[in-house]
């Protein structure tokens, strides 16, 4: 009876452990509802359902124990589908996808309002917002764990708002250590 209890004890530790850590991804209008109550800038995440790089960035990226811990800490994490058919309120405008193809949505469909409002371009993209739902910047492309954080630390702390020139940003970059581990 000892003996079923240690084991019952470490596969419970085990199964605890070998939980993925999990980012709270939200809609644009629950992250929006709630910056009126508790200002954060929001990140989104812009990507389609037949993108291999969009897959990556999920699994590789926002899986990093690193990554979940400081966005969920602060920022509204919104997941957007760039070709989904959801009917969007934003800025006072109503964005939908009036060409989406159920039958295609698995593969490339027509791109939604918002992602044309957005200038959303590639997949995937990272959009970040202010407090105030107001564009900072879409950041293209996979991106490891090091890398977001740069933007992550960049944005959440204004330090964008000193950056006018290329030359400030490559000193920026040239200067920021980062600190998140990339688990791949």
């Amino acid at each position: 009876m000892k003996y079923i209890k240690y084991i019952f004890l470490f596969i419970v530790l085990i199964s605890v452990k070998g939980q993925a850590q999990e980012i709270k991804w939200m809609s644009l209008g629950e992250a929006m509802a709630l910056q009126k109550e508790n200002p954060k800038k929001i990140m989104m995440d812009v990507y389609t359902n037949w993108c291999g790089p969009c897959k990556m960035l999920d699994k590789n990226t926002f899986h990093n124990k690193d990554v979940v811990d400081y966005v969920n800490k602060n920022y509204y994490a919104v997941k957007f589908n760039g070709e989904g058919n959801d009917v969007i309120e934003f800025n006072g405008n109503t964005f939908k996808n009036p060409g989406y193809d159920a039958s295609r949505a698995n593969s490339r469909n027509s791109a939604h309002q918002l992602a044309s409002y957005l200038q959303i371009s590639a997949y995937p993209t990272i959009v970040f917002f202010d407090e105030k739902a107001g564009v900072i910047a879409p950041i293209r492309g996979y991106q490891t764990p090091p890398q977001l954080e740069l933007y992550l630390k960049l944005f959440k702390d204004d330090a964008h708002k000193t950056i006018d020139t290329q030359e400030k940003f490559n000193a920026y970059y040239k200067a920021f250590s980062p600190q998140f581990v990339d688990s791949q």
